[in-house]
């Protein structure tokens, strides 16, 4: 059966990133669409990738196995985290380097010598990344270049095979009020309208 995965990257137990993952998930359930839900800090999700799994060949351990058979079969893909430092959570991160690795997410083409052209191996249509910041549109663009679109879409998913993706940032959360969240939510909803069933 076709799913989405939606993975949530955040330490604190009634986050407003915790918001946006509720949302997308009552709104998938409401399309009919099946979830497959991480929470990886409530998992305890272990980030250090360790030699042994670098081998061609490697012993997976079941946890992680699961992790790597779920987003390689997976229709869709949700992510939620915050912009800390222009990067992902450190638990992320260790997502990233030790499940969409290859032979899940891509592999080299036949004969390469070096160049890295990779084959994306996701099944996934799309993508969509959430992110929180306390930092305005305005800065983060003109200070640090919004480092995170960069990193999703083309050094992530694009590489992965995952034709399209899309990353909503809401920003400033800290000074947000009650109304300004709601309508972010709103948006969740409307952003995830692009998994509906045709």
């Amino acid at each position: 059966m076709a799913y989405v995965s939606v993975i949530l990257a955040h330490p604190r137990h009634g986050s407003f990133n915790h918001a946006i993952a509720a949302t997308a998930l009552q709104t998938l359930e409401a399309q009919g669409l099946e979830a497959r839900f991480h929470d990886l800090y409530l998992e305890n999700f272990d980030p250090i990738l360790l030699t042994p799994e670098l081998d061609r060949e490697p012993y997976l351990h079941p946890e992680l196995e699961q992790h790597c058979r779920e987003i390689a079969a997976a229709q869709g893909i949700v992510i939620v985290h915050p912009n800390w430092w222009g990067q992902p959570p450190a638990i992320l991160k260790g997502w990233i380097d030790r499940v969409l690795r290859p032979e899940v997410a891509y592999r080299f083409r036949e004969g390469d010598t070096g160049e890295g052209v990779p084959v994306g191996l996701l099944q996934a249509k799309a993508a969509i990344v959430f992110t929180t910041s306390n930092t305005p549109r305005e800065r983060e663009l003109a200070v640090f270049g919004d480092p995170l679109e960069t990193l999703w879409g083309n050094c992530i998913f694009g590489l992965c095979g995952v034709p399209r993706v899309i990353r909503k940032n809401f920003a400033v959360v800290v000074t947000s009020t009650a109304a300004q969240r709601q309508a972010w939510l709103d948006e969740v909803r409307e952003t995830l309208c692009l998994f509906t069933p045709a």
